[in-house]
């Protein structure tokens, strides 16, 4: 762990992670629609105009321009600085934890991978392919090599995350006649359990039920309807996933006495 009197790298890595951040965006924007998220340069979405190295500068062109694009004057989505500050605080936090190393490239690339995936369901409900295929055997290789989990668990981290997604969609399909949860959920689990190996899947799964039941429940309750496709489950093993990362020990520690 990095000690707090390095507290101007932790800024460095937070400037460095809201830099990410707005290529993350990008690619939230354009992946979905099948666009190379290299050219061309940012752009309104609104009106077109191409974006001045001086208004896409990560957070505080944001606020500079009061949430508005400075030449057609149209809103811009409270989603940019959000993605930018929180690649920034997952950036600064990886650091203070792993230092400059490979566990921390690893850890972070993992995490933008999921910023990217949570935000797309949120707005499309779908989870890229073109991030959780190559994400399973590129993670899988991080975990062995160089966050230095056994072979068998990362192994088992796989095949554990993708069957159990797998047979509750099996079940929930056999049973009500309809599809309850798409074939990109059960891929990000595979692609989260690559990375984290297999004991964390209880921990994920746990999690993001929790998480999506409340917020589910309370959305039915505040629209008074049927909800049950509204609301994405990537975002929830999301979540559940960084929580393991920072907190999942711990509790394995403390429910099991490890």
């Amino acid at each position: 762990m990095t000690s707090l009197t390095t507290m101007p790298a932790i800024v460095i890595m937070a400037v460095f992670g809201s830099i990410v951040g707005s290529f993350l965006n990008v690619c939230i924007y354009r992946i979905p629609g099948d666009r190379s998220i290299i050219l061309p340069r940012s752009y309104c979405p609104h009106c077109g105009q191409t974006i001045k190295f001086y208004d896409n500068i990560p957070v505080l062109s944001y606020l500079m321009l009061m949430g508005r694009c400075r030449t057609c004057k149209a809103r811009i989505s409270l989603q940019y600085p959000a993605v930018e500050l929180i690649t920034a605080s997952l950036s600064a936090i990886l650091f203070w934890r792993y230092g400059l190393s490979l566990q921390y490239l690893a850890t972070f690339v993992f995490t933008c991978s999921l910023i990217v995936i949570t935000f797309i369901d949120l707005e499309h409900q779908i989870i890229p392919d073109v991030i959780t295929l190559p994400g399973i055997p590129l993670f899988f290789l991080a975990a062995v090599f160089i966050m230095k989990l056994r072979l068998i668990d990362v192994v088992l981290g796989i095949i554990i995350g993708g069957g159990i997604l797998y047979l509750i969609a099996f079940a929930y399909e056999l049973l009500r006649k309809t599809e309850g949860m798409g074939g990109g959920d059960i891929k990000l689990l595979a692609m989260i359990g690559a990375f984290l190996g297999w004991q964390s899947l209880w921990f994920i799964v746990m999690v993001s039920s929790i998480l999506g039941a409340v917020i589910g429940i309370t959305a039915m309750v505040i629209q008074k309807e049927d909800m049950k496709y509204a609301i994405p489950f990537g975002p929830f093993l999301s979540v559940g996933a960084v929580s393991y990362l920072f907190f999942g020990s711990c509790v394995t520690r403390l429910l099991f006495l490890r």
